[in-house]
């Protein structure tokens, strides 16, 4: 079996197969060997070394060639997530050139500093991307770059912020989930209310064929997530660390139930750990890859309202769930609707706003009585008997504004209806009787089927 080949039909690049390069590689005649990682850890897989037919897995995806791949794959263990510098440099020297470049086997970049070629040439001691695509195949995944076939295009919005890569686990087309997909974030100290209807926007979501995207933090994110996996739903999970770290460590299991049924991304590469400015970078992934960002419970300085912001940058829809208006929690999304988001309650609410024609919410009123079905001058008869009682033909004809032979028509109709009584030439409302059946406070009480009767 031969080794993996470049675009052009060659073997790898030598740039990656340099001897003592990291701690795995293509060995000539040995297949690819890998070190170990999460994925070999605690997972159930054996131990066995890369066949060369593993190995050769990410040199089969389509549009993008090997050399452009490694070089990729090596760029997001050199340099940070969403580095626009980074960006500028890629795209006008392309991943390779800039790899070389920024590792001193070519000519620096322009305003790159010599701390910083210091810095990247320290990193690229360890850099073994061959091995990080046999590890992320291994954990039943695969790294996607722009060009492919399954890159969601909606990335590149980003501009120069855009990733250089993606790190993925599971077997979905990440460009066809992404098309109809929708971002539920929020408080990771969220409250009862916030976690119930994160839960309730996960599920609701999830049956309107919508993919649920969240970061699988506690909280908010959590709760969406287990609402669209509960409905048998689509979800993906955008983490702040490689795919193969389970952050927070409390939802491993709930990240491994998602690359089962969903998926899971990252922009940094297989046993990178979560910092503070990634979570924070990570957000502009969430709020791209989305049509719109949902906001469930934050506070000023969430970082939830970072992704909410930046898709408002993108010209995404941005929504928000109304909380107290004295629980802290909710502050900062009052804040985001008095600005440009939108208020919504419930899933129906947020497929009507980034959903296509037909994708209404239903109609919503408040409780209908009987008095609203009567007709206008029925109802004006009503309301002219007194609940003092003694309504006399006149005086109710005079209250009402109607003629006396109208009125009594009227009044005999209620009457039927069970809204009146006639005590000989006098008329009085039918007293209202304390009921536990769901009546409401004021209507008559129950004397044949006036429902009906008034529908007719």
């Amino acid at each position: 079996m031969s080794a993996p080949s470049t675009g052009s039909g060659g073997a790898v690049p030598a740039l990656f197969s340099e001897p003592g390069q990291g701690q795995g590689g293509w060995d000539e005649g040995q297949g690819l060997t890998e070190r170990p990682g999460a994925c070999d850890e605690g997972q159930g897989l054996p131990e066995r070394r890369a066949t060369p037919d593993e190995g050769q897995e990410f040199a089969e995806r389509r549009g993008v060639p090997d050399e452009e791949r490694l070089a990729r794959a090596a760029l997001t263990r050199l340099v940070e997530p969403g580095d626009e510098t980074v960006g500028r440099w890629l795209r006008r020297m392309g991943p390779v050139a800039l790899w070389r470049a920024l590792t001193g086997k070519g000519k620096p970049p322009p305003g790159a500093t010599g701390e910083r070629l210091a810095g990247c040439a320290l990193r690229a001691a360890g850099v073994d991307p061959v091995g990080d695509l046999a590890l992320i195949a291994r954990c039943g995944g695969r790294f996607i770059c722009p060009g492919d076939l399954d890159w969601p295009g909606q990335l590149d919005d980003l501009g120069d912020a855009r990733p250089v890569g993606l790190w993925v686990r599971g077997r979905a087309d990440l460009r066809m989930w992404a098309l109809r997909s929708v971002a539920v974030v929020g408080a990771r100290a969220c409250s009862d209310y916030g976690a119930h209807v994160a839960a309730s926007l996960g599920t609701g979501l999830a049956e309107r064929g919508w993919v649920v995207v969240s970061g699988a933090a506690h909280g908010v994110d959590g709760a969406a997530h287990r609402g669209a996996l509960a409905a048998g739903g689509a979800t993906i999970a955008v983490l702040a660390s490689g795919v193969d770290v389970p952050y927070p460590r409390a939802h491993a299991e709930l990240i491994g139930r998602i690359a089962e049924q969903g998926l899971v991304l990252a922009e940094l590469p297989p046993g990178a750990h979560p910092t503070r400015p990634r979570f924070v970078l990570r957000n502009r992934v969430i709020a791209a890859l989305t049509r719109g960002t949902v906001v469930v419970e934050a506070q000023y300085r969430s970082g939830s309202l970072v992704t909410a912001r930046r898709a408002q940058q993108l010209g995404r829809s941005t929504m928000g769930v109304p909380g107290p208006v004295t629980s802290g929690l909710s502050a900062g999304v009052h804040e985001l609707l008095r600005g440009e988001a939108v208020l919504v309650t419930d899933a129906a609410e947020v497929a009507e706003l980034i959903g296509g024609i037909g994708d209404l919410a239903p109609e919503r009123r408040g409780p209908l009585v009987e008095r609203d079905l009567l007709d206008p001058v029925t109802a004006r008869v009503l309301e002219a008997l007194s609940a003092r009682g003694g309504n006399h033909l006149r005086d109710v004809a005079r209250e009402s504004g109607t003629g006396c032979d109208e009125a009594l028509g009227r009044l005999h109709e209620l009457l039927a209806l069970g809204f009146v009584e006639r005590h000989g030439d006098r008329w009085e409302l039918v007293p209202p009787v304390r009921r536990t059946d769901g009546a409401r406070r004021g209507d008559p009480p129950n004397r044949g089927n006036r429902v009906k009767g008034l529908r007719r």
